[in-house]
């Protein structure tokens, strides 16, 4: 019995084996269809990552936090630049009390960032870092102590700039500023009519500035703050 137990299982082995010599060739080229299809689509999904950056890079923004079209659970990190990194680095500082700000003075939270993104060039412009100053905000006053203005450019009066004591006591004079009549219509609004309505009220000379709120917002999907 166990000798045929021992011819069977022998000849067995013999009949995959043959199948094996016989299907060689064919099973290769599954295998090497299977991984050049796996390839392509690596290579596709970089190369759709790529132009995604690419597209965004091209306004002057950087990509926002989810590039990838994988699942959440699957979610791949971009490849950013130092600037781009730079730039979601402030918004992760910032965003809490920007959305405190918002809620004690009606100023979407995406507006506070975006405006303090490009004011200080996430966080690198000499008003920011010497005066903490994230808004470019002017001193006007005639009788301003010791400290509390500095001059950036030449001796007019109107180049003078606000000095705080920490970045947070300028984003909460920035509330206050955009309290005024100049812009309190726009309390309530979305963020394009903010972005598009501080740049006609003139809070900046750049006549692109509400173009450049906007795609900041949109490119770093700073909305997200606004709920």
């Amino acid at each position: 019995m166990l000798h045929q137990l021992t011819n069977v299982s022998s000849f067995k082995t013999n009949q995959i084996l043959q199948w094996l010599s016989a299907h060689c060739l064919q099973l290769f080229l599954c295998f090497l269809l299977l991984y050049l299809l796996i390839q392509k689509d690596v290579t596709l999904s970089i190369s759709f990552q790529k132009e995604r950056i690419a597209q965004v890079a091209s306004k002057g923004v950087p990509v926002a936090t989810a590039l990838s079209t994988t699942t959440p659970s699957k979610k791949v990190a971009p490849n950013l630049t130092k600037a781009q990194e730079k730039q979601i680095t402030y918004v992760k500082r910032f965003a809490k009390v920007a959305k405190e700000e918002m809620h004690k003075y009606g100023i979407p939270a995406s507006i506070k960032l975006a405006q303090g993104l490009l004011e200080t060039n996430a966080g690198d412009s000499k008003l920011a870092t010497t005066n903490n100053n994230h808004f470019g905000i002017k001193c006007f006053s005639k009788k301003c102590h010791k400290g509390h203005c500095s001059n950036f450019s030449d001796d007019t009066h109107k180049d003078f700039f606000r000095k705080f004591e920490t970045a947070w006591a300028s984003y909460r004079a920035h509330s206050e500023l955009l309290q005024n009549k100049r812009y309190i219509h726009l309390k309530g609004a979305d963020y394009k009519t903010w972005a598009y309505g501080l740049s006609k009220a003139g809070y900046a000379t750049d006549p692109a500035y509400g173009d450049k709120l906007v795609a900041l917002i949109e490119g770093l999907e700073l909305y997200a703050y606004d709920g």
